[in-house]
């Protein structure tokens, strides 16, 4: 006989400890599901993958070579089966205990017996402990030193994660084989087993009416103790026939032979869910799960709880619908509701806990939050970018590498802005690839607490490109550096706001007041590569329109993925040309109430601005400008008195040079003209007078802290290549020049300096 069919040897057990003996003596008083418990290996139906021939378990069962296991399974999918088997088939002395029901007192007794035993008989004795996880953390630590010395095999059986639920040293010291829910065909063989085997209904012929049986499978899920306990109860209660005469109402049961027809209403009664139009491998079960969908996304909660009924009382695997749930959760309310995920992976939770009937509580729960959450599908933004990803694989920007590996000798992360040293943990700086500047992904919706976001996300966004896209400062006196080159020098960043971004919003400010846009309006921006003025234009005037003159096509391009945010209709109309205001036909109107011009460097001739302004603005149109005169800006020489503590006299000496450089680089002169540099207002406001305005202009104080790191000081005194630098060497004896030099590096390493200049803001009207 193989050993898989050899029966349990004669073993040492305690009263009462036998799993299966006190069931065979009264077989026929047994349940149905206990009667048919597989006895042999060839019993087992289903569970190939850990059972089947030529598999480690097997092999293990038959050689009589177990080492402790835990079962981890659903209900109903055969963990007690194969204790049974292993009862049937070792030769060690088995024990079995529920979890439930035994404490710390009863393991004592066990170990004891099981000790005595491997000292008198060397005989080993395995332990099968069901529904283990239910044993607290003192009574699964009470077993462990017997498990680890061999005293005891454990066999543990649980429906819980083990690796949650059991003590880590006793899962630790098992091997996990996990069962997983019997499928429609190995329910269908259980059930023609039980039909033809002696110990269930083989001395009766069971009929089926179509579908009967069928229906048991579908609702009971997976589960052949479910199955069999609902067959019992159709069986059993149904009518027989014997010798060909019907016996409605006799007792069970019927003599052999006898005739028993079981109907789908017994069918449907004795699991108490009623048969529906459901195939879960058919088109009606794609259908139905697509109608919940639709239901939950479409807001529609009493659609959705009707086809989430449906699918319950069908018998669908509550973990697909979850599933299902989980997905819709982030694909069609993502940020609008970020707690909606949280809530239903937790009432997904509850019902791996608790199961049905209860489990139709987090069930209703999960999708009425659903049904009723705001609604975006914003997260799809991801497959905008992994299509990016897949057509160009953009490298990382210097600034984002990493910096412990080849900082020096590639200067990898240098640049890079830790945004936790702002007041407002934000910095605005460049994050994507240097080929996908300007490309924007993600667009907020306007519900829920993504509506709330949206305008932060936008403000970051907008801030963010006119940085990164807009026209860069320079000259000396405007060079800006937001890093430092030590991390000792981290802490002045604390004292810091992010300044450019504060100066960007007051600018935004200054002009959109004085300009005061209606929502119909027609506004103009030229110099617009940084998209600062034309998104809140287009906020200011949803209903007119927002027009934009730029540099270059990639600066439209830019532009025209940041404007993705708006609809067709809403969206700016971009023109490319190098000319401040170009000939006709860019725009859908040749008129507009506004004239916008927000230019750190600007670069225009008074005449043609004036006559550009005034060719396209209507009657009581505004032009409105800021910029930034280099002739205003800030002067190394009041730093070094007022930041430095340097004597007046090496102060006004710099200053002396300052003011003949300036006047030099950036005069009224030919050269400056050509230049392109507008350095006064004088001659911008007699030529707007000209031509019909009324002009107001004024020269704001702005003030910020600024950190200048060592690297940028020595840029501004490199002679060879800074024009500042190359005028003082010349311009300074050498010891003034190296003394200011010193003066400068020794504040900086103070910390940062308060930097001060003015900016022009002329306000136009036309008559």
């Amino acid at each position: 006989m193989p050993p898989e069919n050899k029966q349990r040897a004669p073993s040492f057990q305690g009263e009462g400890d036998d799993l299966f003996s006190a069931k065979q003596k009264n077989a026929s008083a047994s349940p149905l599901a206990d009667r048919m418990r597989p006895r042999t290996l060839e019993d087992i139906v289903g569970q190939d993958h850990i059972v089947g021939h030529g598999r480690l378990l097997r092999r293990a069962i038959q050689a009589d070579r177990l080492s402790s296991i835990i079962f981890y399974g659903p209900p109903g999918t055969g963990k007690t089966s194969l204790a049974a088997v292993i009862a049937n088939t070792t030769r060690a002395a088995f024990e079995n205990m529920n979890a439930v029901l035994a404490g710390v007192k009863d393991i004592r007794e066990v170990i004891d017996r099981s000790d005595e035993r491997s000292r008198l008989y060397s005989k080993r004795t395995i332990l099968f402990v069901d529904e283990v996880h239910r044993w607290n953390k003192a009574q699964q630590d009470a077993l462990l030193p017997w498990v680890e010395n061999g005293t005891v095999i454990l066999i543990g059986a649980t429906t819980e994660n083990p690796f949650f639920e059991v003590n880590r040293a006793l899962v630790s010291r098992s091997r996990i084989f996990q069962l997983a829910a019997l499928g429609k065909d190995e329910l269908l063989e259980t059930a023609r087993r039980a039909l033809a085997d002696k110990r269930g209904y083989g001395s009766w012929k069971v009929v089926f009416q179509e579908g009967a049986l069928e229906h048991l499978v579908e609702v009971a899920g997976g589960d052949a103790r479910s199955l069999l306990n609902a067959m019992e109860l159709a069986v059993e209660t149904s009518d027989w026939t014997a010798e060909g005469e019907p016996q409605p109402g006799a007792g069970w049961p019927p003599p052999a032979g006898a005739s028993i027809n079981v109907s789908m209403q017994a069918a449907e009664e004795s699991i108490q869910r009623r048969a529906l139009l459901y195939d879960r491998d058919g088109d009606y079960h794609f259908d139905t799960i697509s109608a919940f969908i639709k239901s939950v996304r479409g807001s529609d909660p009493d659609a959705a709880l009707y086809w989430l009924a449906k699918m319950v009382r069908a018998g669908e695997d509550p973990k697909f619908i979850f599933r299902r749930m989980i997905i819709l959760a982030s694909e069609d309310v993502g940020l609008a509701d970020p707690a909606a995920i949280g809530v239903v992976v937790a009432c997904a939770q509850a019902f791996e806990r608790i199961g049905f009937p209860e489990g139709n509580f987090p069930l209703a729960q999960a999708c009425l939050y659903l049904a009723t959450a705001p609604k975006s599908n914003t997260t799809m933004a991801f497959f905008d970018a992994l299509k990016e990803v897949n057509a160009e694989d953009a490298e990382v920007p210097n600034h984002l590498r990493d910096p412990s590996r080849d900082a020096e000798g590639f200067g990898h992360g240098e640049g890079y802005a830790y945004p936790h040293s702002y007041r407002e943990h934000w910095v605005a700086q460049q994050y994507l690839p240097s080929a996908l500047r300007g490309r924007t992904f993600y667009i907020p919706s306007v519900v829920g607490y993504e509506g709330k976001i949206r305008g932060d996300v936008l403000q970051k966004r907008e801030l963010q490109a006119a940085i990164i896209l807009g026209e860069k400062f320079d000259g000396a006196q405007d060079i800006l550096s937001w890093s430092a080159s030590s991390k000792s020098r981290q802490g002045w960043f604390k004292r810091l706001e992010s300044g450019r971004s504060k100066l960007l919003l007051a600018d935004r400010e200054a002009i959109f007041n004085a300009a005061a846009p209606r929502r119909h309006d027609r506004s103009l921006i030229p110099l617009a590569n940084d998209g600062l003025l034309l998104w809140e234009s287009m906020r200011r005037s949803p209903e007119g329109l927002s027009a934009a003159i730029v540099g270059s096509q990639s600066a439209k391009d830019a532009l025209l993925q940041y404007a993705s945010v708006f609809d067709t209709m809403e969206k700016p109309e971009i023109a490319v040309s190098e000319e401040l205001f170009p000939p006709g036909g860019f725009f859908s109107s040749d008129q507009f109430e506004h004239i916008l011009i927000r230019a750190p460097r600007f670069k225009a001739e008074a005449d043609r601005l004036a006559a550009g302004a005034a060719s396209l603005l209507a009657p009581g149109g505004n032009l409105v400008l800021i910029t930034y005169p280099p002739l205003a800006g800030e002067r190394i020489s009041r730093i070094i008195l007022e930041e430095c503590g340097g004597s007046k006299e090496l102060s006004f000496r710099l200053k002396e040079a300052e003011d003949i450089f300036f006047a030099e680089a950036f005069s009224q002169t030919a050269a400056g003209a050509a230049a392109g540099e507008l350095c006064d207002t004088d001659s911008l406001q007699v030529a707007l007078r000209e031509k019909g305005f009324n002009v107001e202009a004024q020269l704001l104080d702005r003030q910020e802290e600024r950190l200048i790191s060592e690297k940028e000081l020595a840029a501004w005194f490199d002679t060879a290549n800074s024009r500042w630098g190359a005028f003082m060497e010349k311009s300074l004896p050498a010891s003034d020049f190296l003394q200011i030099r010193e003066a400068l590096e020794t504040r900086l390493k103070k910390g940062p300096v308060l930097w001060r200049w003015k900016s022009l803001f002329l306000h136009a009207r036309r008559h």
